[in-house]
């Protein structure tokens, strides 16, 4: 009876995984229906915008070319009209020259005669006939506009759609993640390749998308992250960085794009992250700390901000009779840490592996606490380092600027100014806890160790604050470190 209860709630198991994958299909699909209508009209429209465009162009073309025409027209009439004229005037004096002439041919008179015959000489040599060039100033000859379409038309009738970029194969080798970045590399589909030719239909660029998920099935996207780009990359790899690994996996995909289109994109690609991501535990922070996001701020009860009170005093009071009762401390909700134990703990245990986080005092800090910690070995007014289950690195500038680590109620003083970023690193399996000045890549303490139980990142924060950073990787300096400092003193035995 109970292996076939077993075996139908495997199935079951099975048949709500396929159902959850068949919706997931459903949706893309109608997903993809839907963006298909979309996309058929806007490649519609652009089509018909390029030809009106086009048809734009001839007219704008044949309208300057009319122009051309009829001012060589209106030049050469203008020109040849002015001929005209100048001719027919000539014509008729000499129609009437010719006639005196004729009728000076019938005076028998000499002396008359040759007065007459020196005013046609006269006249002759005044004549606007002779004077007229008979030479056209300009011809019917319009050759010179003459215009062949031949190779435009030829042009155009081999008109076709540019080829769309086939999708590129993203090399699942090269996706390497390190640092807080990942590197991804491609091969372009076949002969496309990135051409700085315009007019090519070839690769101009590419796009990168990528996407955060806990899911090692990159087909599964209900309620997974939106999709983050990379445009315009001329090359065939891409470096992306500053990321938060505050997911398990990280999926990439790549597509190609020319003078116009966009390809399909490449089979999706599942990078995993590792690293370590959390996130402060507010249920166990002291009354008066304030945690907000990735930020923690001492905050007494019923006063905003530091109390000026407090200005110039020791935070360590004379005598345990200072320390303010649980009941008074307790405020609102029921704390984990009460009394002078200004702490709050991470939200996840490490139980194995590597790991690593960073913390920035903030501008008006005056002491605080950074480490790790058994959660079973913080009373609820113990303070970090002065149990056997606590580590830390402890910072303050209250009175004097002092930089120490602490252990087991034993505290060693660190020559090294205050860092302003502090890099943590656990070994849980080797038993390495390691304090670092991220700025200036320098081992401030490390502590060396075997640790029995799951451990919690630890803080302690009084007056001002500290932020933190998470989902990060070990950093890839922190091999220098471990290679040359495992025989540094430290405060574990």
């Amino acid at each position: 009876m109970d292996a076939q209860k077993e075996a139908l709630r495997r199935i079951i198991s099975t048949l709500t995984s396929k159902n959850e994958d068949l919706q997931n299909f459903l949706e893309t699909v109608d997903n993809t229906l839907t963006g298909l209508q979309d996309e058929s009209w806007k490649v519609m429209s652009e089509l018909e915008a390029e030809l009106e465009l086009l048809r734009s162009t001839l007219e704008e073309k044949g309208a300057e070319l009319r122009a051309a025409i009829k001012e060589e027209q209106q030049r050469k009439e203008a020109e040849l009209q002015n001929q005209l004229s100048e001719g027919k005037f000539a014509l008729l004096s000499c129609e009437e020259l010719l006639e005196f002439a004729n009728q000076t041919l019938t005076i028998t008179n000499e002396e008359e005669f040759l007065k007459a015959a020196k005013q046609i000489k006269e006249r002759v040599t005044m004549a606007p006939a002779f004077r007229l060039s008979t030479r056209l100033a300009a011809s019917e000859n319009m050759s010179q506009f003459t215009v062949d379409f031949s190779v435009e038309r030829a042009e155009l009738q081999r008109l076709h759609f540019l080829p769309v970029p086939r999708a590129p194969e993203v090399d699942a080798s090269s996706c390497v993640a390190r640092d807080n970045t990942i590197t991804v590399a491609w091969r372009p589909a076949g002969e496309d390749a990135p051409d700085g030719n315009s007019g090519s239909g070839r690769v101009g660029c590419y796009e990168v998308e990528y996407r955060k998920t806990n899911r090692d099935n990159a087909l599964r996207t209900a309620g997974e992250a939106c999709w983050e780009k990379i445009q315009d990359i001329r090359e065939t790899q891409v470096t992306i960085t500053d990321l938060k690994f505050d997911s398990q996996f990280i999926v990439i995909r790549v597509r190609a794009r020319n003078k116009t289109a966009a390809g399909e994109f490449s089979e999706p690609v599942v990078v995993e992250t590792r690293a370590f991501n959390f996130s402060f535990d507010a249920a166990s922070a002291h009354p008066e700390l304030k945690v907000q996001s990735d930020t923690v701020t001492w905050e007494p009860q019923g006063v905003k901000g530091h109390d000026p009170r407090l200005k110039g005093k020791d935070p360590k009071p004379s005598s345990r009779s200072a320390t303010p009762s649980p009941n008074k401390t307790a405020g609102s909700r029921a704390a984990r840490f009460a009394g002078e134990s200004y702490t709050v703990l991470g939200d996840q245990e490490m139980n194995g592996s590597c790991h690593y986080w960073e913390l920035r005092p903030l501008a008006d800090w005056k002491s605080f606490s950074v480490g790790v910690a058994y959660r079973a070995s913080l009373g609820r007014f113990d303070q970090l380092g002065k149990s056997s289950g606590s580590w830390c690195l402890h910072g303050s500038q209250w009175l004097q600027t002092t930089l120490s680590a602490k252990h087991n109620n034993r505290a060693k003083a660190l020559e090294w100014p205050l860092p302003q970023r502090i890099g943590i690193y656990c070994d849980y399996d080797n038993g390495d806890l390691l304090f670092i000045d991220v700025d200036r890549l320098r081992l401030l303490h490390s502590f060396r160790t075997k640790f029995t139980h799951p451990l919690v990142p630890a803080f302690t924060v009084w007056c001002g604050g500290i932020s933190i950073t998470t989902g990060l990787q070990v950093p890839s300096f922190m091999g220098n470190f471990l290679s040359t400092n495992r025989s540094l003193s430290n405060l574990s035995q």
